[in-house]
């Protein structure tokens, strides 16, 4: 028997080698068996012969299917040993793909405790999370609660606050009625004296100065020419009865000029946009400015300090001015189309006049009751300052109206226009009652500002070629062309005591004309 657990290959050859000993052996024992025939054949015996003969010829058949007997049993082993090769092939390469599948199975096993691993971290972090976010939740509530609280406490104090206010407009309006009935006491006493003091119809007692008034001088000389704003300058105005001199410029600041020397005295600063009008108190004490940032700026002249910004406009602030009665109110007018009424005291706006065209320049009236307002469609307005109702409306200009300025005495209006026409209406009709107009002279923008001499006499207007013309009201041509400016005039304005007059171009040069 063979052994078990020998390779298949072995055992064929075994098994072969086994075969082909058991055929030698047999063919042995067959040449054995069959000699004696062969010795009798030998012998010469005739009447056998044909026997063995027989005999032999069985045999060689019977040899013959031996052999072939054995050729087919070498094939088979062949056979069997070509399949058991293949067999042994396929059993390695089973071995090594169970091999390749174990190492995948150990890899997937280490991935898999790693994923596991990773997720108990993530877990961790999660219930991290978690807990911070249910930390800050409480956290949450508890600044909720204090915002709660600090809002109440921020609605009583302003509550406390307007209470205060109210407190202290009361005590003001009685100090206001003491002092009016100081006034009135002082008027009843000094009539003659009142009446010494008066100037063209308006009362200047409180006015520094007056007494020094007299008839305005016709400039002709460039006395200084200021390097005054960078990007140009759109508006300036003196102080009252003072040579100081105030303007505001593109480069968002207001400057204070001393005329008499030239030199700058302060400078007012912490506007967010180009500077687009000017006005000041009647006490001097206060300047406002129009912005193209929307809002208006006042400061406090003497501290140089900003005392309110108001806020209320949608659209840049081109015109202010303030009333000659009282220093708290003040007007303005933008281009979002309305006009506004500020109460200095109270920082806030009191009343808004809406209207169809865009308003380019306003003023009050001498008595503090009518606002004069100059659009873009040419018409000038008038509107009553406590209801806001329009009282009057006049087609003043052709094109848009680009200035507007009361005579001392408030009986005469001055506007000028697009149209390069400066025209004079007469208050109490609003009937044109002279035009000032040459071919020499061209309004330069939308803002540009012309002005009445204190005696009411004359009208000086920039052009755009960079000249100041200065007409003569009751011959109501052009009797003094200046020239310095070598770009176009914007604004002109004189002062009230009747010398320097002021002017300014588009290259922020003023020029002080004396």
């Amino acid at each position: 028997m063979v052994k078990t657990g020998r390779p298949k290959e072995q055992v064929a050859i075994d098994a072969i080698n086994y075969a082909m000993k058991a055929l030698k052996k047999r063919h042995l024992l067959e040449e054995g068996a069959h000699a004696p025939a062969f010795l009798a054949l030998s012998r010469p015996i005739v009447s056998q012969g044909f026997e063995w003969k027989e005999k032999a010829e069985n045999l060689e058949v019977e040899l013959q299917q031996c052999y072939k007997a054995q050729s087919r049993l070498s094939e088979q082993l062949v056979v069997e040993v070509a399949e058991s090769r293949v067999s042994k092939a396929s059993l390695q390469e089973k071995e090594n793909v169970i091999s390749d599948m174990q190492k995948e199975l150990t890899e997937l096993r280490d991935e898999c405790s790693q994923l596991k691993t990773d997720l108990e971290q993530k877990i961790n972090e999660v219930e991290l999370v978690i807990s911070e976010n249910s930390e800050l939740k409480a956290q949450l509530e508890q600044m909720t609660t204090k915002a709660n609280e600090a809002e109440a406490e921020n609605k009583m104090l302003i509550d406390r606050l307007m209470l205060e206010k109210m407190k202290d407009a009361e005590r003001l309006n009685e100090a206001n009625a003491l002092y009016e009935d100081m006034v009135q006491r002082l008027r009843a006493s000094g009539l003659e004296q009142l009446a010494r003091e008066q100037v063209d119809g308006i009362v200047r007692r409180s006015e520094e100065g007056a007494e020094f008034f007299s008839e305005s001088n016709i400039p002709s000389n460039c006395k200084y020419r200021l390097n005054a704003h960078e990007g140009g300058c759109a508006s300036l105005l003196f102080e009252y009865n003072s040579s100081r001199l105030i303007t505001g410029g593109q480069d968002r600041s207001v400057k204070v000029w001393d005329t008499n020397t030239g030199s700058l005295s302060s400078s007012l600063t912490g506007c967010l946009g180009s500077v687009l009008d000017l006005t000041i108190t009647n006490d001097n004490r206060s300047v406002i400015a129009a912005s193209s940032s929307n809002n208006l700026y006042v400061w406090d002249l003497s501290s140089g300090r900003v005392r309110h910004t108001l806020t209320g406009h949608t659209d840049k602030v081109c015109a202010v001015d303030v009333s000659k009665v009282s220093s708290r109110l003040v007007v303005s007018a933008a281009y979002d189309r309305t006009i506004k009424v500020w109460d200095l005291m109270k920082g806030y706006c009191t009343n808004t006049i809406m209207f169809p065209s865009n308003c380019n320049a306003l003023c009050f009236s001498t008595d503090g009751q009518t606002i004069f307002s100059g659009h873009v469609d040419g018409n000038l307005r008038l509107w009553d300052i406590q209801s806001g109702r329009l009282l009057s409306e006049v087609a003043a200009h052709s094109h848009a109206v680009t200035s507007i300025s009361l005579s001392r005495n408030g009986n005469i209006a001055l506007t000028s226009g697009r149209d390069n026409l400066h025209n004079l209406f007469d208050v109490r009709s609003l009937e044109v009652c002279g035009t000032l107009r040459a071919t020499v002279n061209r309004v330069a923008s939308n803002w540009s500002r012309s002005c009445i001499s204190p005696d009411n006499n004359h009208v000086a207007a920039g052009s755009a070629d960079g000249s100041v013309h200065i007409w003569s009201i009751s011959k109501g041509e052009i009797i003094s062309t200046l020239k310095e400016h070598t770009s176009s005039v914007l604004c002109c304005s004189w002062s009230g005591m009747g010398k320097p007059l002021a002017s300014a171009d588009r290259n922020g040069i003023v020029s002080i004309w004396s």
